[in-house]
């Protein structure tokens, strides 16, 4: 007889079975995973945020703002999922489909990647 890793509870079954049903499977896992699990979310969430604020922002393909206007909106620069280097050397920091440039006195140009539209 084995006992399950989360409630403590003896039972049999396959020679590498650990829990004693689903349910102490997963919320064994749960807790093992949760610290990790909250990095993660919180960091997806905003990542989603900061695309929200760039679609706001960017209704057509390109527009302009001021970094205020990304800060007071919760828009987070440290956060992105890819950077692109133009032939110039510019350096566009995309969200997932969009992406701004740094230009002179805190202004900032967004852009809706074009890669990503439906054919």
């Amino acid at each position: 007889m084995k006992t399950c890793l989360e409630c403590g509870v003896a039972f049999a079954g396959r020679a590498d079975k650990k829990f004693c049903s689903d349910m102490c499977r997963n919320a064994y896992n749960n807790k093992l995973n949760s610290d990790s699990y909250n990095v993660i979310r919180n960091t997806n969430n905003q990542l989603r945020r900061n695309r929200r604020i760039l679609e706001e922002l960017c209704p057509l393909d390109k527009s302009k703002t001021t970094r205020a206007v990304l800060l007071s909106k919760g828009f987070d620069f440290s956060l992105l999922t890819s950077q692109r280097i133009t032939q110039k050397g510019n350096i566009y920091y995309f969200v997932y489909d969009y992406g701004y440039l740094e230009l002179d006195h805190d202004f900032f140009l967004i852009v809706k990647d074009s890669r990503s539209k439906p054919e």
